[in-house]
């Protein structure tokens, strides 16, 4: 592993470097994750303090949107702040923390991705073993394994980031950093890195797309035996999912599975991921979910009745 870096920190080029736009830039993303943390804190509030959303799939959901509010705020409030300044820099050690950390909560969405997608397999198609398959016990374990494995995948990045020696230029071509804009900086054939790069994060975001897609086509397809309504209120909530999974995994794999080429779109293509998907995934699952929205009402009265007793 080389750790005889001649280079101490990088200079984030962000989205734009245009005085105006980097204005337009501040006000919307601030907008955005304002938006990010009111949407997923609510739903965390609501998931921890409600007696009737105690199933496996609000255990799931609770920890999707409390990866949401890491995943985001692991690039969010520095990109944020870096649009106020005129030449925006990050030390390597400061670096290597947001590769980990970005890496670590967007893995840890994955697996809680396909927890929630097994949560409903199970639902829908074995109904009777529910109780005991999706047991309290057997989720906390099933998330217990989530968080390790995406603190595996987070190393293994760091891993290769370390490996990289960097002696020249320190010019950052994005808003955070990640293993493809330091791969075009290091002063050394990344071919093989490249490689694993793809063999880590692509093969995950792609055997993870396709595993959700087919357990979905699955519940789907086993469907056609439920009542009318059994099937609106599965298709109802299956089709949240469905959307959050294209929205998020869409993304991911047109950036990882590729080898180390930049396209202009990159950039506003990850914005959409790192900041776009954890906005929308808190509309998605209370607009879409009737449980959800009656647990909120029932939370916000009780706060209304506490605050005229006062």
């Amino acid at each position: 592993m080389h750790l005889n870096n001649n280079v101490t920190e990088f200079i984030l080029l962000g989205l734009t470097q245009d005085p105006v736009r980097k204005k337009i830039v501040f006000v919307t993303f601030l907008f955005f994750y304002l938006g990010t943390l009111l949407g997923n804190f609510l739903i965390i509030t609501t998931i921890k303090t409600s007696q009737t959303l105690g199933s496996p799939m609000y255990f799931f959901l609770f920890h999707l949107s409390l990866s949401d509010t890491c995943f985001c705020t692991s690039i969010a409030p520095r990109m944020i702040v870096d649009a106020l300044l005129k030449r925006a820099t990050i030390s390597f050690r400061e670096c290597m923390i947001q590769v980990f950390s970005f890496h670590f909560f967007g893995c840890l969405e994955i697996f809680i991705l396909i927890l929630m997608a097994a949560d409903r397999y199970v639902a829908i198609c074995k109904p009777l073993h529910y109780t005991t398959i999706m047991s309290r016990q057997v989720c906390a374990v099933l998330v217990a394994i989530a968080w390790v494995g995406s603190c595996v995948h987070s190393l293994a990045q760091i891993f290769l980031a370390l490996s990289l020696p960097f002696c020249g230029p320190n010019v950052i071509d994005h808003y955070h950093c990640d293993l493809q804009p330091l791969l075009k900086l290091a002063c050394a054939d990344t071919h093989v890195i490249n490689l694993l790069l793809v063999s880590n994060s692509g093969a995950i975001c792609t055997l993870s797309f396709v595993m959700l897609m087919c357990s979905y086509v699955i519940i789907l397809y086993s469907l056609r035996n439920h009542s009318a309504e059994g099937r609106r209120k599965a298709l109802s909530t299956c089709m949240s999912h469905i959307i959050v999974v294209v929205l998020f995994f869409g993304p991911c794999i047109f950036l990882y599975t590729r080898p180390a080429t930049t396209f202009p779109m990159d950039k506003m293509i990850a914005v959409f991921y790192t900041l776009g998907t954890p906005l929308i995934n808190p509309l998605i699952y209370t607009l879409r979910n009737a449980e959800v929205k009656n647990a909120m009402k029932k939370l916000w009265r009780k706060k209304l009745i506490s605050d005229d007793k006062r």
